[in-house]
């Protein structure tokens, strides 16, 4: 199983990606987590060009290049070979983050976008992404120090925001949409009980 968390940056992400790690290794899951983008030695200086501030200027198509091209490094190095083992690969942002930031924050297109990602992935999709969702005003907005991407403005993670929650309408079935400010425990016992489900695995306390 492909379990993905997107989500506007300050949602939370990390946090519930341990959690759920954690809850399906304690019932016997072999599990990976994972993150994108920087989680391959290609992908870790891919990040640091995009995302440090110390970069400068970046064509747009450029930045759009450099992120599928960690994309599809860490789907040949990282994810695919554990899918294959049998393994519950567990990820830290995947193809809508790409599709939001680029695509709708960047305005490149989401239409153009989802192309080449879908290329670079060779069209690789999650069972499930779980989507939280925040209010940027709440989240990114309030961070003091920011990356490349966090500092480009309210209106900008607006329409971040508002491009994930198109993803998720558009396939209601693949997506659990949860609101990001719910309190830890809440949203890791909803997660956890949409996984149980998907895995045929005990559920027992469903809160990691």
């Amino acid at each position: 199983m492909f379990v993905v968390f997107e989500g506007g940056d300050g949602a939370g992400k990390s946090t519930q990606v341990r959690r759920l790690a954690d809850w399906l290794a304690a019932r016997g899951q072999r599990v990976l987590l994972t993150h994108e983008p920087g989680d391959t030695e290609l992908g870790q200086q891919i990040r640091r060009i995009v995302l440090d501030p110390g970069t400068g200027e970046v064509d747009l198509r450029a930045e759009a290049l450099l992120i599928a091209a960690d994309k599809a490094q860490h789907l040949a190095q990282v994810v695919r070979p554990a899918l294959a083992d049998g393994t519950v690969v567990v990820c830290d942002r995947y193809i809508d983050s790409m599709i939001a930031y680029q695509g709708a924050g960047r305005g490149l297109g989401a239409d153009q976008v989802a192309g080449l990602v879908d290329w670079a992935t060779d069209g690789l999709r999650p069972d499930l992404t779980v989507l939280l969702d925040v209010d940027p005003d709440e989240a990114v907005h309030r961070k003091e120090s920011k990356d490349r991407l966090e500092g480009l403005g309210v209106e900008f993670h607006a329409r971040v925001r508002a491009a994930f929650l198109e993803l998720a309408a558009a396939d209601p079935d693949r997506y659990l949409v949860l609101p990001a400010r719910r309190s830890r425990d809440e949203i890791a016992a909803a997660v956890a009980e949409r996984v149980a489900g998907s895995l045929s695995v005990p559920r027992g306390t469903l809160g990691p």
